[in-house]
């Protein structure tokens, strides 16, 4: 049976997870500040709206992975923060990093909430560039699982959130249903941001015309990233990438190969999401917009019908943009209050 799946057009009542008898209030729908209606203009104006600078301390530990890479944690506690307190751990999206302005928004907010907040740099990725020969992927859920196990072993007493965006949504939920009923470390909430669930449906949604500027930019950015790992692993088979890519392409000569898929299609289909949802036992929450320039609406509307899983699939916001009105004075975040909102039950 599928969840339906709507827009969320005034505030309504759900039950808890905790009390099915205590209703819980959802936000009202979301409603963009004006000229930013457009999926593009949504999109855009999130990723180069001034966010702040990262003025909280924070401390980069290694996390060790099972085949010899490492990656690198950036973890924010605030001072009043006790061991069996709630951490909130946060995973990037494509070519993003622990810098990325979601990333240090988020935990700057969760630390003044007193929460202590964990960014994961995938591998390769922010203070972890040089520490890894494999490339990260969205298929990659082991890694986060093992980030979990880590942190479970430094505060086996504290209850875990786990939040990933865009391709970090689609690993995190990927290793949850994975896991089914023994979730890993102490994960007991999930939230999964503008995930490409279905990666074959978002990769033909992004090679759209009208899309193609986002495509482009990827792919920049991530041949910069296969540069900067051959310059730290020399040793690595050579390049051999045509001048004009598509990131299907990229996919298909250099993500697949070198992480063992056959080619992208391989890769698309191992990694997707999707198919796992259904197995997910922690309480979670999938918030998507159906105008995403680059992540199919269609795959959530098929979402499995579960109690704890929630589908919020807003009509627009672009991709991890949601920039519109909150209810609180000049807080136009509506994202981040979203969550906020949604960790804080």
């Amino acid at each position: 049976m599928s969840m339906p799946v709507e827009t969320i057009s005034a505030s309504r009542s759900v039950s808890s997870a905790n009390d099915p008898d205590k209703e819980t209030v959802l936000p009202v729908c979301f409603r963009p500040l004006p000229l930013l209606g457009n999926a593009h203009a949504q999109t855009i104006v999130a990723m180069f709206w001034p966010s702040g600078r990262e003025d909280f301390p924070s401390s980069h530990q290694l996390v060790e992975l099972s085949d010899g890479d490492k990656l690198v944690v950036v973890i924010s506690t605030p001072p009043a923060w006790r061991p069996n307190q709630r951490t909130v751990v946060l995973v990037h999206g494509l070519c993003g990093c622990h810098g990325s302005p979601y990333m240090v928004r988020m935990a700057s907010k969760l630390v003044r909430l007193g929460l202590r907040a964990v960014r994961v740099n995938l591998r390769g990725c922010g203070s972890g560039v040089g520490l890894a020969r494999q490339p990260y992927h969205s298929g990659r859920s082991e890694d986060v699982r093992a980030v979990l196990n880590w942190l479970a072993r430094l505060a086996p007493e504290s209850p875990v959130t786990l939040v990933g965006f865009s391709l970090g949504g689609n690993i995190v939920i990927k290793m949850a249903g994975e896991d089914g009923d023994h979730p890993a470390g102490r994960l007991d909430r999930l939230i999964g941001v503008s995930a490409p669930i279905d990666l074959n449906a978002c990769s033909r949604l992004i090679e759209q015309p009208g899309n193609r500027v986002y495509d482009w930019y990827f792919v920049r950015r991530l041949l910069a990233d296969v540069r900067e790992r051959q310059r730290f692993f020399p040793d690595l088979p050579p390049l051999q990438l045509p001048p004009r890519l598509t990131l299907r392409m990229f996919d298909d000569l250099y993500t697949a190969p070198r992480s063992g898929f056959r080619d992208a299609m391989d890769y698309y289909t191992q990694s997707s999401s999707a198919p796992l949802i259904e197995r997910i036992a922690v309480r979670t929450l999938l918030l998507s917009s159906r105008d995403d320039p680059f992540i199919a609406a269609t795959s959530f509307e098929n979402v499995p019908s579960r109690p704890h899983i929630e589908v919020r699939l807003i009509d627009n916001g672009g991709h991890l943009g949601f920039v519109g009105f909150t209810g609180k004075p000049m807080n136009f975040r509506w994202m981040d209050q979203t969550l906020l909102d949604w960790i804080a039950q």
